[in-house]
C-alpha cells in the first residue's frame, strides 16, 4: 500500500513534534518532512513533492497563506490543508483564496484530523463546520461592501439534486453525511460532486463552496 507522504509546518517543535508522533501511529501515513516557517516548507514541498501539507498560519519569516499560495502554484499536486485557532478567520479567508483545501481546527480530535488528510489526498475537502459557516458568511459579508465580481453564466446549470449536495457541502458535510441526508448512496453522491466540480470549473469541494458563494448559488 502507497503511503501517504506528508509535510507539517510549524513554528512550534512542540506542536510539530506531536503531531508527528500521532500522525506516524497511522499505517497509512509517512512523515515526508517538517518545516519551521513557510519559506522552508515552499522548499521542502518543491523537493518533496508531499500528498498532503499541515499548514500553520501565523509563522517568522513567511506566514502560511503566501506559502500556501507559493505552493499550490509550484507543487500543484500538494494538497494544503490549513491548521487553525479561533482566532484566526482573517488567515483561514486569505489562505482560502491562496489555494488551500480545506481547514481545520488545531484541538480537533485526531480522528478528524486523519480523516482530513486522506480526504484531501483522495481530492476531497473535510471542512470544520463550525468554521464552514463563519466563511461562508464573512464572504457574504465581503460581497456587500465590494463591488461585486462579474461571473459568466454556467455553460451548464447545476440540476436539482447537484445543488441540494453543494448547499450541503458549504455547511461542512462529508460524503457520507450528505448521503445520509438526501437518502442517497455515497456513490451517488460522489458522482453528484464531480458533476458539481465539473461545471463549476473548480478542483475540489473548498473551491466549490467559495465558487457557488459568488455565483449566488447558497
Amino acid at each position: 500500500m502507497k503511503k501517504l507522504r506528508l509535510l507539517l509546518v510549524d513554528d512550534q517543535a512542540l506542536f510539530r513534534e506531536g503531531l508527528r508522533t500521532l500522525l506516524a501511529l497511522q499505517t497509512d501515513f509517512e512523515i515526508a518532512g517538517e518545516a519551521a516557517n513557510g519559506e522552508e516548507a515552499v522548499a521542502l514541498a518543491r523537493k518533496l513533492v508531499p500528498d498532503v501539507v499541515l499548514m500553520d498560519l501565523r509563522m517568522p519569516v513567511l506566514g502560511g497563506v503566501e506559502a500556501t499560495r507559493r505552493i499550490t502554484a509550484e507543487a500543484p499536486a500538494a494538497r494544503v490543508i490549513v491548521l487553525t485557532t479561533f482566532d484566526e478567520d482573517e488567515e483561514v479567508f486569505a489562505a482560502l483564496r491562496a489555494g488551500a483545501a480545506g481547514y481545520l481546527l488545531k484541538a480537533s480530535p485526531s480522528a478528524k484530523l486523519c480523516e482530513a488528510i486522506r480526504l484531501a489526498a483522495r481530492g476531497e475537502s473535510l471542512l470544520e463546520p463550525s468554521v464552514a459557516a463563519k466563511v461562508v458568511a464573512e464572504f457574504a459579508r465581503i460581497g456587500d461592501r465590494e463591488p461585486r465580481r462579474s461571473f459568466p453564466p454556467l455553460a451548464e446549470p447545476l440540476s436539482i439534486r447537484e445543488r441540494d449536495v453543494l448547499r450541503l457541502l458549504a455547511e461542512g458535510r462529508s460524503n457520507k453525511e450528505i448521503a445520509g441526508e438526501l437518502g442517497i448512496a455515497e456513490g451517488t453522491v460522489k458522482n453528484h460532486m464531480s458533476n458539481v466540480l465539473g461545471k463549476l470549473g473548480v478542483l475540489d469541494r473548498t473551491q466549490a463552496a467559495l465558487r457557488a458563494r459568488e455565483l449566488d448559488l447558497i
